[in-house]
This record gives C-alpha cells, structure tokens and sequence, in this order.
C-alpha cells in the first residue's frame, strides 16, 4: 500500500480547503478536537506525575515540609513565565474572550504549550486551583494557529477556537455536551447548524481521546444513589440561594486579593509570600490542596464522610459533628483565599475546579446541617452535586454548563431538575449584586466584552484606528482666504484642518460649506482661515473605545470627527467609512 508523504498533508489540505469548505471545516473540527483531547490529557498526567514526584513520601518530618511546596511551585511558575514566556498568562479563559474581541481571535503560536507548563508547575506542587482554563487556553491556541496557518478568517478562527476549547473540556471531565455549552455560554458563539456540528465533533473527538488514553473514569465521578424528592424542592432553592451568596463572596474577594497583590513590583517576594500563605493553609486544612476532587470524592465515595479530616490537627475531635460543620465550613471560605492566593502570587490557574470543590462542599454541609438538625431527612450525595452546579454557575454565568456536566459525570438526569432550580436561583442572586462573571469583569471595565448582542459586539470588534486618514492639508489660522484659495487649487481636498503657529488644532473647513464666499473676490483681502472655520462639534481621542466614537457620531449628527491627541491632529475619522467597515464586519462574522 502506498502512504501519502507527511510533508504533502498540508498542501492536500490546503487545496481541500478552496474545493470542499463545509468537509475542510469538519475536517479541521476533527483535528483540532484530536489535539485538544491529547492535550488534555497530557497535563492531566503531567500535573499526576508531578504530584507523586513531590509528594510521595509522607513521613512525618516531609509533611512539615508541604507548607514550603506550593511556594516552590508558584516561585517556578513565575520564573518560567518571566525568563521563557514573557507574557502574561494568567486567567486563561479571560485571556480567551480577550483573543476574540481584541486581536481578532488571534492567539500566539506559544500558547499552545506554555499553559501546560506553568499550570503543571502551579498544581503538581499543590497550589489550590484548577487545570481547566490553562487547558481552554491550550485548545484555544491550538485551534487559532491551526486557522492561521490555512489563512481562514475571522469567523472560522473563532469557531475553530471554540473547537479547542470544547476538546480541550470533554477530555478532562468527558463530558461533551457540557463541552459544546461552555463555547456557546461562555465564549458566546452563535447557536447554529453551521457552528454546532463542528462543535459536536470536536468535543466528541477530545472525549474519545480521552477514553482511549486515561479510561473510563474521569476526573471525578458519582453515581446518583437517591432518585429527586420533589417535596424537598423549597430546599434546592434555598440551597440555590446560599450558592448565589457565597458565589459573590468568592467573587469579590478574589478581586481583593488580586488587587492588592498587583500592587507588589517584586514578582519573587510576591510568589513566596503568597505560596507560603497558601502552603500553611494547605497544612492545616489539607482538603485545599489542589485542584479538591480527591477530598470531593472522600466526602462523597467513601461512606465516611469525616475521612476528609484525616491528617489534620481536627481528627481527634472528627466524633463532634459540631468540629465537622465547622471544619467544613472553615474549608468552605478559606478556598476563596488559597485559590485567589494562589492565582494572585503568579501562579497559573482557573476557578472551574475551586467552583465545583466549594459548591460541593457547601451542598454537603447544607444537607447535613438539615439531618442533624432532624429538620427532615435530605441526600447529602445528591445535594453536594446540586451544590457543585449551583456554584459554578454562579461564578462563570454558565448555568446550562453547569447542569450539563454535573448529569453527564453521574451518568444519568435524575438530578436534573434540583439543578435547574439550584443553579437558576444561584445564578440570579449573583448576577442582581453583580453582573460580570470571574471571566468578564476585567473586560467589562475596557469595554471589550462580547455578548450575544451581534450588533455591539461588531462594533467592539472594529479596529477603527485603521479607518483613520491623515493626508488632509494643514491651514495655519491667520492664513488670507486669497492665499487659501492657492492651496486650493493643488489639492483634490475638500477639506482642511485649521491650526496655529504651535500646531495646535483649531477647526477645520469643509469647501462646500463655504463656496460662496470663496467664490467672492471682494471678501478674500480682509478674511482669513480663522474667519470661515469651524469648530468640530466633538473630538475623538485615539484611546476612544468603538462603542463611544459611534455615540459620538450619532450624538453630533456629523459625517467627519477630528482625531485629537494633546491638542494636536493626528486624523480624521469618516462615519461612512465606519459604517461601511461594520457592514462587512457583520458579512464576515455571520453564519452561512
């Protein structure tokens, strides 16, 4: 049998491309969800090997030592970062959106790599966050620079992005339905036949790899054991409420956090004070180590659930279900501060893991403050998966993400109806105190947030420095009108811009606005630029975001604005132009 030559695959694909687009675009679905899936998979393992490297003997003298690892993780991290990357890459689900609306979901070829390391570093050595956005990262990276080597436009970049980060989803959790929501919720990709099906087969594609690669067990996996208690749906609710609560807690106190550790100009002092303060939580609560599923599992799996207070200074009070409240309760609020500690020392991380472990933890304790209490019997099991979606939901603005993964990980849909309730209530008392997800606050206040709203967010989109002309002639006020009329004539302009001596700007003149005068010779002797000027009836700062030139515009009425930096001319800005270029903006971006 006769192989096709490797070195040949790009160019077939390449003609593939511009003979069968729809088939190219599924193919190219299929081979970003295969690498997506592989990458998944890879840092999984990478993170587990690096775990057992660090942590495998657990002497007494070593576990003292546990408090210094994660400072030792975070101090690698940032020293990979500073001397290799050279870039931030912290959020990187944030750092996804940002792609989209800023570069024109444009991602740097080294992306594809430098996640996986940093986030490897950050939680092999027990930093308290989540693998999940480095990898929505890694596939987002993968998925742009497979478009940008086939030149594929703006609207097959994102999709392709999208692609990579639901590979990259359904090979850690196998969940692909989950997978494909989180692109259309959190990414806000269009809903359609032309966007779903590449979707499908890329998040099928990553769960195989999955699959094939690491077995059927997936990051973390409960049976339901109790079927949905409609009685106790007040409950759920009530449950959904204290998820939208802490979910706002968490939220704002992560911003905290990050700010004021943004304020330290040593990058190294901030790594080991912020991995210390992370080490000595871990050791006195060690469920905060990590990404939390193992504690998640030892609370749910085991039958006892006060294993997960094995190994603390706790155990010997674990008979008091009082200290076991209370331990998890305390648990429950210090994740808040290991997790943002962790991302906010500069390490590398997501809040998908911390938002699933916290939303469990707070659905377990829930529950068991409801049995102890002999209020009425309720399935801690089940109330902790409730709880999980309630959370997540509420953090990332992804309550359809959120029940779709916690029913694909239990195997089943017999939750599916707590989850609604839970993850609905949670997500509105969140977004009533405040309506920007951890994804999308810092977007928010650049005005660089894309929504579903297609209309502002093509507008977001334009780069309207490029729409600037500069070639208008420069007038000096005090300049005769007999004079101007010289200018004139070795100029196709019919418009001029009006300055003084220092080259500041004044005004400008549109020739039809004044051909009257212009055509009267008795008036060109005793009139002057400065005369027969006008002065614009707004100005457009270069740093001016789209949204607010096209206020301008419309609020003015005018069909030309001045560009003005520090009192000087830099351009002209044409409405027309700006229309014209959102026009084909919107052609670009719609589905076929």
């Amino acid at each position: 049998m006769n192989f096709i030559d490797k070195r040949k695959i790009p160019i077939l694909l390449r003609k593939f491309k511009y003979n069968s687009p729809q088939s190219f675009l599924y193919t190219a679905s299929t081979i970003v969800g295969l690498i997506g899936g592989l990458a998944a998979v890879l840092l999984k393992n990478i993170v587990h090997w690096t775990e057992e490297l660090v942590y495998s003997d657990y002497t007494e003298h070593y576990y003292i030592w546990t408090i210094f690892l994660p400072a030792i993780g975070i101090l690698l991290t940032v020293l990979y970062i500073h001397f290799f990357v050279k870039k931030n890459i912290a959020h990187g689900v944030g750092k996804v959106l940002a792609a989209i609306s800023k570069t024109r979901s444009k991602i740097d070829k080294s992306n594809t790599y430098t996640s996986v390391v940093a986030s490897s570093l950050t939680v092999g050595f027990g930093g308290s966050v989540g693998l999940e956005a480095p990898v929505v990262y890694t596939g987002a990276a993968i998925g742009s620079n497979f478009a940008k080597y086939f030149n594929l436009n703006f609207k097959f970049r994102t999709l392709l992005i999208a692609c990579g980060c639901s590979a990259a989803i359904a090979g850690i959790f196998k969940a692909p339905i989950a997978a494909i929501i989180f692109s259309l919720e959190v990414l806000m990709i269009d809903l359609s036949m032309w966007s779903i099906v590449p979707l499908l087969i890329a998040s099928v594609t990553g769960a195989l790899v999955s699959f094939f690669m690491m077995g059927e067990k997936v990051t973390f996996s409960f049976a339901i054991f109790q079927d949905f208690d409609k009685t106790k749906f007040p409950l759920y609710i009530i449950l959904g409420i204290f998820c939208g609560i802490y979910s706002l807690i968490f939220i704002r106190l992560t911003r905290y956090i990050e700010g004021k550790f943004g304020k330290f100009k040593n990058i190294y002092l901030k790594a080991i004070l912020g991995g210390l303060s992370v080490g000595i939580l871990i050791f006195i609560f060690p469920p905060l180590f990590g990404e939390g599923y193992i504690s998640l599992q030892n609370i749910l799996g085991t039958g006892f659930p006060k294993a997960i207070m094995n190994n603390t200074i706790f155990y010997s009070y674990g008979k008091s279900e009082m200290v076991f409240i209370l331990f998890l309760i305390g648990v429950l609020f210090l994740k808040i501060i290991s997790s943002s500690l962790t991302t906010a020392s500069g390490g590398i991380g997501g809040v998908f893991a911390p938002s699933l472990f916290a939303g469990g933890i707070l659905g377990f304790t829930f529950s068991r403050i409801i049995n102890v209490s002999k209020f009425t019997n309720v399935s801690e099991h089940n109330f902790a998966l409730v709880g999980m979606a309630g959370v997540m939901s509420a953090i990332m603005h992804a309550p359809l993400t959120s029940i779709f993964l916690i029913a694909e990980i239990t195997g089943g849909y017999n939750l599916l109806l707590p989850l609604i309730i839970t993850s609905l209530t949670a997500y509105v008392v969140k977004y009533k105190y405040d309506k920007y997800s951890v994804y999308t606050y810092n977007l928010s206040l650049e005005d660089n947030l894309i929504t579903h709203n297609k209309d502002q967010s093509t507008i977001k989109l334009l780069n309207i420095t490029k729409l600037i002309e500069t070639n208008f002639p420069r007038v000096n006020v005090d300049l005769s009108i007999a004079d101007f009329i010289k200018i004139i004539k070795n100029t196709d302009k019919n418009l001029f811009v009006v300055e003084d001596e220092n080259h500041k700007f004044l005004g400008m003149i549109q020739l039809g606005e004044n051909i009257n005068l212009l055509l009267d010779v008795s008036n060109h002797k005793d009139t002057y630029v400065g005369d027969i000027m006008t002065v614009p009836p707004a100005k457009i700062a270069p740093n001016d975001r789209p949204t607010k030139i096209i206020l301008k515009f419309d609020q003015t009425n005018a069909w030309y604005l001045p560009v003005i930096e520090k009192d000087e001319f830099i351009g002209m800005l044409s409405k027309s132009k700006i229309l014209h270029k959102y026009r084909l903006s919107i052609m670009e971006s719609s589905d076929d």
